[in-house]
């Protein structure tokens, strides 16, 4: 359609649906309709609804103060450092038989895979606070990663084998195959960011749980809380 004089009348913008991508909402019948958080987090919100933030919170602080000490000591090592160091040297058993490199890589495998695993349970439990906790685990582990691999020239950690023989190092071992050696310190310092942000990301997710736990409380008691 045109106007007397050629010029193009441009189309009526169609009032029932209307699109706002810069917002990201859509409106539609007038009404702006924001869009959905993702699932993960729908489901997390309704299973802290009730539930008990006061009991988990200081779980959350103990987390905090291991982070404050890995960010202030490197080679800082929490109470999980022995539940790490059993699960890595486990791995370097169960990855024994796939050859020599699988057998030395095992270790480190098994270590960051073990709270992936734990990941898989809870989430099968719909214990989303254990997410968290096992979000902060996992920094752990990367930190313990972080120290070892950053060790590889200067092999100053002390070792152990679960075996009888000479504990070997196992990222000498493995940078070295791969003629990497000289990248150690940087391969440590990428660990030990990925371990700041597994346990920013635990500490961000199990807050925000407990921010829900505790906002019904806030002046009324909420009927039936559970841990």
């Amino acid at each position: 359609m045109t106007y007397p004089n050629g010029t193009q009348i441009p189309p009526a913008i169609e009032p029932d649906r209307v699109h706002d991508l810069s917002r990201g909402i859509v409106v539609a019948g007038g009404v702006a309709a924001k869009r959905r958080p993702p699932r993960l987090l729908l489901e997390a919100g309704e299973w802290a609804r009730g539930r008990s933030g006061w009991a988990r919170l200081p779980v959350l602080l103990w987390f905090a103060y291991i982070l404050r000490n890995h960010l202030r000591d490197p080679d800082y090592d929490s109470i999980f450092g022995g539940l790490n160091l059993v699960i890595h040297e486990a791995g370097h058993i169960v990855f024994g038989p796939f050859g020599e490199l699988l057998a030395v890589a095992g270790g480190t495998l098994l270590q960051l895979a073990a709270p992936f695993a734990a990941a898989l349970v809870f989430r099968r439990q719909r214990d989303f606070f254990g997410l968290a906790v096992v979000a902060c685990w996992l920094a752990t582990n990367l930190f313990s990663v972080a120290r070892y691999a950053a060790d590889a020239r200067a092999q100053e950690l002390p070792l152990v084998s679960p075996t009888s023989g000479d504990p070997m190092h196992d990222w000498a071992y493995m940078l070295g195959r791969f003629g990497m050696l000289h990248r150690d310190l940087a391969i440590g310092s990428g660990f030990r960011a990925l371990g700041i942000l597994s346990m920013l990301a635990g500490l961000g997710f199990g807050g925000w749980l407990v921010w829900r736990m505790i906002r019904p409380a806030a002046g009324v008691e909420a009927p039936g809380a559970s841990a």
